[in-house]
């Protein structure tokens, strides 16, 4: 299939994509992951790196991957991941919550043991403000008796 794009001088040719794909939105604390998975294909990249090389320290490669393992199709599907925001551990998760809900988008049944596991409900914690007067959100200055 062929879309025809029109230039000011003349009409140019452009195949659609042939990779089908799905995706999915996740977060956690202010990391935010969109992730594409591809079938019949097989990897992780993220912010077009590989998984690797972005995460350095192998839990947070196995937290990214942990959705894929559960599942036992590690091997059948691709995962594109875009990530922005917060820490790398924020980052992983978030690629995480993303990863399995674009799972369950792609086949239904996958909802039941992803939901067991924790994977699909975003972790709502958040760091707390500092307050005016204090140190920190509740550390409060050194009290002085003179």
């Amino acid at each position: 299939m062929v879309y025809t794009k029109k230039t000011s001088t003349k009409t140019v040719a452009k195949p659609l994509k042939k990779d089908r794909y799905t995706e999915a939105n996740g977060g956690r604390k202010t990391a935010t992951a969109r992730v594409r998975i591809f079938q019949n294909k097989s990897g992780v990249t993220v912010n077009d790196k590989d998984l690797k090389t972005y995460f350095g320290q192998e839990i947070d490669r196995k937290i990214v991957i942990s959705p894929l393992e559960l599942l036992s199709i590690d091997s059948k599907v691709m995962i594109s991941a875009h990530v922005s925001g917060g820490g790398i551990g924020a980052q992983a998760e978030a690629i995480r919550n993303a990863t399995a809900r674009a799972l369950v988008k792609f086949n239904e049944e996958f909802r039941k043991p992803l939901r067991a596991s924790g994977y699909l409900t975003r972790d709502s914690r958040m760091v707390e403000r500092k307050k005016y007067g204090l140190k920190k959100a509740r550390k409060s200055p050194q009290w002085q008796k003179r």
